[in-house]
């Protein structure tokens, strides 16, 4: 399992939001670059971005707070957030990002995810977000009636390389990840399924790693690593144990 450290984007700066509510928003760094290279320092070995505002626009909206992750940092990032169409996708990957999440796309455009697939094999992964099951989009304002598990078996076959499942009502409180919904989601597909939304502490890391179904590739962190809930050298410590103990 890999842990993603979260860097929302609002601004140009890094913030959490609760719930995906952009009024609830608390300011943790005004520097996304030298936040990057933080975690690098802390032994991350990835990032997960997202352009708040962008997943609103419709369009890049912190593009130069991207960029001066990418510069500030050779981890690999992957970005979510307002990536709407292949001009938007190839812009990302030619900047040097190594992944780049469709969200609203997925579900409005299905036939972008098949193509960014086809055109960059392993560089596309989904973010399905939902709400009491059922997927979000527009920057989680709307709410569909298409659930988390149909959206995923869309692109069972596309060669998506990542599910970043979130359940909005965990987002940013700090409550715990929704194990139950992330590990059904896991055995429903065979596409890789990374938990994100509510991760609290070292006990949700352990949770997702007991998982006794299909293995949870990956989890995301945000608020509990800003507030030092969550430990980052035990919690890499954690997933290295169990990584060689397999």
């Amino acid at each position: 399992m890999i842990l993603y450290p979260a860097i929302d984007l609002k601004g140009g700066a890094c913030v959490r939001l609760a719930q995906g509510d952009m009024a609830r928003a608390t300011v943790y760094n005004p520097d996304p670059g030298a936040q990057a290279a933080a975690f690098k320092a802390q032994g991350f070995e990835w990032l997960h971005v997202v352009d708040l505002d962008g997943a609103f626009a419709g369009k890049a909206a912190n593009a130069g707070a991207v960029e001066a992750i990418l510069q500030a940092t050779d981890v690999p990032v992957q970005l979510g957030g307002g990536i709407r169409d292949m001009g938007a996708i190839e812009g990302w990957l030619a900047k040097g990002l190594a992944r780049v999440i469709l969200g609203t796309a997925a579900l409005r455009n299905p036939d972008l995810v098949i193509a960014g697939c086809k055109a960059f094999p392993g560089q596309i992964a989904v973010g399905i977000d939902a709400r009491d099951g059922f997927v979000a989009v527009e920057g989680w304002a709307e709410t569909s009636q298409i659930t988390a598990v149909d959206l995923a078996r869309r692109f069972e076959d596309a060669g998506v390389a990542a599910i970043i499942f979130t359940d909005i009502a965990r987002d940013g409180l700090l409550t715990g990840v929704n194990v139950a919904a992330t590990a059904a989601l896991a055995d429903a597909v065979r596409i890789p399924v990374i938990a994100s939304g509510g991760l609290a502490g070292l006990g949700d890391i352990e949770a997702l790693l007991n998982v006794t179904g299909t293995p949870i590739a990956g989890a995301i962190s945000g608020r509990a690593l800003y507030d030092g809930r969550l430990d980052a050298a035990a919690a890499l410590a954690l997933i290295r144990s169990r990584a060689r103990a397999a």
